[in-house]
């Protein structure tokens, strides 16, 4: 379980490229600090287990289903990347509830800076859409966020100078792919009442 509140704004230092899979591993003095084999860190957002780790890095493990799902397979040595550790039980919930299993991928449409915060248009699947609401949570690489404004296949999100500079949202331009996680609450509440499977005629 995660916060959304990233720790380091750390780095890819090797993509290894197997069959079905790839390995990654990435630089993180803080988050690995005290980790441990099997321990889990948001990368983006995408929850990985720690597969090897030492001299202020770790290695994960990333499966053809996350990397159909997210936008990790993007990565290259020298991207940087958005990292965050579990939630200890007892401690604060800073951002909102996040699993750190993501739902899909948006694309920045377009940046819209100002004197002392910036507002960003995000593109998203229509299946996506109906989760994120005004005033809502959303997970955007990891990082928990305060939806503006939504339309029918966008939502606006407004990033304070900490946002900026200490997450991956700061350098990412129009085009650039995301991360995108929902809130679970909703998909729940949607499951309970029956809402997917009338809307999918079952």
């Amino acid at each position: 379980m995660f916060t959304g509140i990233v720790e380091e704004l750390g780095e890819v230092v090797a993509v290894e490229q197997l069959e079905d899979a790839s390995r990654f591993r990435l630089r993180g003095p803080l988050v690995t600090e005290g980790a441990q084999h099997g321990d889990s860190i948001a990368v983006n957002g995408v929850c990985l287990t720690v597969v090897e780790h030492g001299d202020g890095e770790f290695t994960a493990d990333v499966m053809a289903e996350t990397l159909k799902r997210s936008s990790l397979g993007a990565l290259a040595v020298g991207s940087r990347v958005n990292l965050e550790r579990p939630m200890a039980v007892g401690g604060r919930l800073g951002g909102h509830i996040v699993q750190g299993h993501v739902d899909g991928t948006g694309t920045i449409l377009e940046r819209t800076p100002s004197e002392h915060w910036e507002l960003v248009k995000v593109g998203l699947p229509a299946p996506l859409a109906r989760y994120v609401v005004e005033k809502g949570s959303i997970t955007v690489d990891g990082v928990s966020l305060t939806v503006v404004q939504v339309g029918d296949d966008w939502f606006t999100i407004s990033l304070i100078p900490t946002t900026l500079d200490l997450t991956t949202l700061g350098l990412k331009q129009p085009g650039a792919p995301v991360n995108l996680e929902v809130d679970v609450i909703a998909k729940y509440v949607e499951r309970l009442l029956g809402t997917d499977a009338q809307e999918n005629g079952k």
